[in-house]
């Protein structure tokens, strides 16, 4: 009984249910794949975490680059999941930027940027990379690497997309369970639980 109580305890946690068929994901003309989901904004830090926030939300920024076959994986493995997309969609505004973009970036110090130059300018190296930003943005401008709360660089399965998402909404990041730690309970949890971990 007890077992059956905690099964469906986890099933309904987001990520965790039953996964219908995945759609493949569309390329725009900038050769990324898209989301219509994603957040069109002007690519002001300090106006889009101020946004997200007004929404009850996170700024999570994704840099992608044309051909990346990792990029590729994660829309149509793991973005196109009703799961992934339903949480990420209720608890993050999701922005995508291009690696070598020319998009005009305001960072939060106020310095006007290339999408390029701003991936640069923040170490990123690799493609796909997600920054999550702080709730609030800092008041002492700085940039968003430096204000970033936590960084995921690469294609990762559902179950560590999903845990990396609810640490951070979480606020994992500023207790004393680092993300790690996080993912191997969570892990654990699903074993216990009889639910495929997807990891």
């Amino acid at each position: 009984m007890l077992r059956a109580i905690l099964i469906a305890a986890l099933l309904a946690l987001p990520g965790l249910g039953p996964a219908l068929p995945a759609a493949a994901a569309t390329l725009g003309d900038d050769g990324l794949h898209k989301e219509e989901w994603f957040a069109i904004t002007f690519r002001d830090l300090r106006e889009d975490i101020e946004a997200a926030a007004g929404d009850g939300k996170r700024l999570a920024l994704i840099f992608e680059q044309r051909g990346c076959i990792y990029c590729k994986k994660v829309h149509e493995e793991v973005l196109s999941d009703p799961q992934v997309r339903d949480y990420i969609k209720a608890n993050f505004t999701m922005v995508q930027y291009n690696l070598y973009g020319d998009e005009e970036v305001i960072d939060l110090d106020g310095t006007a940027l290339t999408e390029k130059s701003a991936a640069r300018r923040w170490n990123i190296l690799f493609t796909p990379t997600i920054l999550f930003m702080p709730e609030q943005a800092p008041d002492d401008g700085g940039t968003a690497a430096q204000a970033a709360v936590a960084v995921m660089p690469g294609a990762f399965q559902k179950g560590t997309f999903l845990d990396m998402f609810t640490w951070v909404r979480e606020k994992g990041y500023a207790g004393e369970e680092d993300f790690q730690r996080f993912h191997a309970r969570r892990i654990q949890e699903r074993a216990a639980a009889g639910v495929a971990n997807t990891d």
